[in-house]
């Protein structure tokens, strides 16, 4: 996590989730009028707490950042490690962006607000769901490098050993194979923060992972049904994603406005860069171009 020089600070709240899950949410509020809403999905072992820096870039951008710490993860400490079901993870997000949308319609304003969801790293899974399945919860799509062709995973050993877990003890653990920060970023102050964070999420419950593997599943047809603009980042170092596998699934990605953007000596967590600004930036333009297009649109 790597602290801009801004004093703007967030807000959280508790969302509840329609199970009942209390769900912890960093919210940083836009600075001046509101441009749109941000809902930044985090990877599998981070949280909200990795991006503070991106939260007041897109706050003092004008954009509302949402950042919602997967149930299980991050500031949630109920049911740690542990999901029930695809479906359910999903859901959860689901219920965010309606409640986001829902906020926007209401707000007064001549022009509701429009939505982005950015996935980082596994939280770009989810991300391309809602594009697929709700694009009308979802304006506007970016994927930082996002978890979608993973070269980091589980052994086919232990595969069959979180399938049996799964008809048994889906609540077993078993270790989330990113146990190295070296993984994340080449960043000595990064790897100590990952290292030391007590809200990494360092194992998950059988349930989870087999969750995960459904996601995946159903990523892979997911392409040609998004349809909204969508904007790609990509580390040329990253060691967790396959970039070239990724650049192919990007596109069959039917949009017909796609953006892609590499930063060649990058690695895998941006937020972890020597200048993370960049980045930071380079997505507040994508998302000011938009803002831009809309309303020339009359959107």
């Amino acid at each position: 996590m790597i602290e801009p020089s801004s004093t703007i600070e967030p807000k959280t709240v508790i969302r509840l989730a329609s199970d009942g899950y209390p769900i912890l949410t960093t919210i940083w509020p836009a600075i001046g009028e509101r441009r749109g809403f941000v809902v930044v999905l985090h990877g599998v072992q981070s949280h909200a707490g990795w991006y503070r820096g991106l939260g007041r870039r897109l706050a003092e951008g004008g954009y509302d950042a949402v950042f919602p710490d997967r149930r299980g993860s991050g500031g949630n400490s109920l049911d740690r490690g542990h999901a029930d079901s695809a479906r359910r993870l999903l859901l959860d997000q689901i219920e965010l962006l309606e409640s986001i949308r829902r906020e926007s319609m209401s707000s007064g304003s001549d022009r509701p607000s429009w939505i982005a969801v950015a996935g980082i790293s596994w939280g770009g899974k989810i991300a391309t769901l809602l594009a697929a399945q709700r694009p009308d919860l979802v304006d506007y799509l970016a994927l930082i490098c996002p978890g979608l062709t993973p070269r980091v995973g589980v052994s086919p050993r232990e595969k069959l050993e979180i399938a049996a877990a799964g008809l048994f003890r889906p609540r077993k653990k078993f270790a989330i194979p990113l146990a190295d920060p070296a993984l994340f970023t080449a960043s000595e102050t990064g790897r100590a923060f990952i290292a030391e964070d007590p809200l990494s999420l360092r194992e998950a419950t059988a349930s989870l992972l087999i969750a995960s593997a459904r996601i995946d599943h159903e990523v892979r047809g997911a392409a040609r049904r998004i349809r909204r603009p969508v904007l790609l980042m990509l580390a040329g170092k990253d060691r967790i994603i396959d970039n070239s596998k990724i650049k192919k699934y990007f596109d069959m990605i039917a949009s017909d406005d796609k953006t892609l953007i590499e930063y060649p000596e990058a690695h895998h967590t941006l937020e972890f860069e020597a200048d993370p600004w960049v980045y930071a930036a380079d997505l507040v333009a994508s998302f000011d171009r938009h803002s831009m297009r809309r309303a020339g649109a009359g959107a």
